[in-house]
């Protein structure tokens, strides 16, 4: 098996969320992908800011990072998206055998 990571990206609305969880599932770039309501706050050209979001989080292959990011950005609605990699230390062996099979 190789190295995997989780990569979070927020969204601003369900059809946003919908078109990022389709991108990366169809392509076989993320296993999974978990969708969970946010509220972020952040400034923004100066202002602070309040919004509601959805939070993706997304198991991939490390190996299949530049293409994830590049998947999501394409579809994207927000001119500076987070997009975030974080890499797993360590996890349940068939979970990541299962992440493998899945995905390209």
């Amino acid at each position: 098996m190789g190295a995997y990571s989780i990569v979070t990206t927020t969204v601003d609305s369900q059809e946003a969320a919908d078109a990022v969880i389709a991108r990366v599932l169809d392509e076989k770039l993320a296993a999974c992908v978990q969708a969970f309501p946010a509220t972020s706050h952040y400034v923004w050209e100066g202002e602070r800011r309040s919004e509601a979001e959805t939070l993706l989080q997304m198991k991939i292959k490390t190996s299949d990072w530049d293409a994830v990011c590049d998947a999501i950005k394409d579809v994207h609605p927000y001119e500076t998206p987070q997009i975030l990699r974080i890499a797993i230390e360590a996890g349940h062996a068939p979970y990541l055998q299962w992440i493998n099979d899945v995905t390209r």
